[in-house]
């Protein structure tokens, strides 16, 4: 839960939110939920319009659920109907950030759940504050690449200062983008908002899809309305008993295994394919590399994302390996343009804005606050866990949320659900942002009888759709005829 996949947004109740925190406070009436007026879908800047078969529309939510009946904020939606004639309703997604676009994502999603769209209405949204419902920027492009030049790493008195006022700096930019939005975008404000979703489309019950962060957002849901579930699959599953540091932790330990099994697959020894990494960094961190994007450099913090976004998946393996050895050469355009990829940035040198949304949610959320003193004497354990990414995870619990202009809400989330139908967690042993072991706490934390745990051998980052027959069959048949695996299911 650190900059890098910051997957794992934590939320339960919020402290002012009228109906109350126990499970059920919620479940035993609806209020009216407003119908969606659905029409054609448009393009969106660059990004032409979807098929015919899409459409989009938008539905009004109270800005603050504790004044229902106050101001009220627009979401984004979009939805294929369903392709049989034996529809059971919708099916609604959120494929995970906190920040990602659903709206954005759904049509290119949409042949992975051919199978599922079947049956089911594919409906997805952009959650609040983000994208097309009203999504929140902290700086403009030119900001944004500026701030590429600090050292996410500190190594002096200075260079910490920097990295701190840096990060005060962005969140002084989300409350002038975001206003009094900025206190009302915590996953449990959007776990709400899908109560509401559920009632637009007519459903009785909320069937879900949630991947990632989707995984937390969907656990809180249950909690809040466990009357109200319906069949949730949660895929690349969050640990919901961590704190903040006790989720840099577990990432640091995911990037560490998948950078371990990716060195064995080139025929490497792990231990020393990482030292050799790690002093690159440390090169890079002394001395960036040049790049042939014009005026820009390399730097360790760019450097380690763009060895990050390769991990998410087995295919970006052979793309790592040719960075790598360029960035050995002296050259570092192949890492330069991956960690561009993660953070949005297009030829032109806009920045999409997927990570300003995901730091405002998950500061909402996040109780804690880590001092760059207690993050110092953390360091050697994060270190000690991987010396790639530990220094870089490690400093993050300090700067993603230092002086941030609200207090965050929780330091864990609350997901027991009980009463509630089963739900389906997948858990995949590679998983390198989402560690194998978030599945069987989050199965745990849901109640006996509720957390099921699918176990996929496999690579990457998600289960469903990635290459898996026995993942996919058995996602279908929970999905499409309610059939409910048993509980610890290995799929090898």
């Amino acid at each position: 839960m650190t900059r890098f996949a910051r997957w794992t947004a934590l939320a339960a109740c919020a402290a002012l939110l009228t109906a109350g925190c126990s499970g059920g406070g919620s479940d035993d009436h609806d209020r009216g939920g407003t119908a969606i007026d659905w029409g054609r879908c448009e393009a969106s800047g660059d990004t032409p319009a979807p098929g015919e078969e899409w459409q989009c529309g938008t539905l009004r939510v109270p800005l603050d659920w504790s004044e229902p009946d106050g101001g009220t904020i627009g979401l984004a939606l979009i939805r294929a109907k369903a392709t049989g004639d034996d529809r059971l309703g919708s099916l609604l997604f959120n494929f995970g950030g906190p920040g990602g676009s659903g709206v954005s994502m759904m049509p290119s999603y949409a042949t992975t759940a051919s199978k599922l769209r079947e049956r089911y209405d594919l409906v997805s949204w952009d959650p609040r504050g983000v994208a097309a419902s009203e999504g929140i920027r902290c700086r403009d492009d030119e900001e944004i690449q500026a701030a590429e030049s600090v050292d996410s790493t500190p190594d002096t008195p200075a260079e910490e200062q920097a990295y701190l006022a840096d990060a005060a700096d962005f969140g002084k930019g989300c409350q002038e983008s975001a206003g009094k939005l900025l206190a009302h975008v915590s996953t449990t404000d959007t776990a709400r908002d899908m109560d509401r979703i559920r009632q637009a489309l007519g459903d009785d019950r909320l069937n879900y899809f949630g991947i990632s962060y989707g995984t937390e957002l969907g656990g809180v849901y249950a909690h809040l309305f466990p009357k109200r579930v319906g069949r949730l699959t949660l895929d690349a599953v969050v640990d919901p008993s961590a704190d903040t540091v006790g989720h840099a932790e577990n990432q640091t330990r995911g990037f560490q295994r998948a950078l371990d099994n990716y060195l064995k697959s080139t025929g490497r020894d792990p231990g020393q394919g990482s030292r050799e990494i790690a002093e690159l960094l440390d090169r890079i961190d002394a001395e960036p590399l040049p790049t042939s994007s014009k005026g820009r450099e390399l730097t360790q913090s760019l450097a380690l994302t763009g060895i990050v976004l390769p991990l998410y998946s087995k295919d970006g393996w052979p793309v790592l390996t040719s960075a790598l050895e360029a960035a050995e050469e002296g050259d570092g355009s192949e890492l330069l343009a991956l960690a561009d990829g993660y953070n949005e940035r297009d030829a032109s040198g806009k920045y999409g804005t997927t990570t300003h949304s995901q730091r405002a949610i998950s500061c909402l959320d996040d109780k804690q606050r880590m001092t760059a003193a207690q993050t110092e004497e953390l360091l050697p354990e994060f270190e000690r866990i991987s010396p790639v990414f530990g220094s870089f995870l490690g400093w993050d619990t300090a700067g993603w949320c230092h002086d941030w202009p609200v207090p965050g809400q929780h330091d864990s989330p609350e997901v027991s659900a009980p009463g509630a139908a089963p739900v389906l967690v997948i858990g995949n042993t590679g998983d390198p942002a989402t560690p194998y072991e978030g599945a069987r706490r989050m199965a745990d934390e849901l109640g006996e009888g509720v957390g099921i745990v699918l176990t996929w051998e496999g690579e990457g980052h998600g289960a469903y759709g990635s290459g898996s027959d026995c993942v996919d069959s058995t996602v279908n048949a929970y999905l499409l005829d309610g059939t409910v695996p048993k509980d610890g299911k290995v799929c090898s």
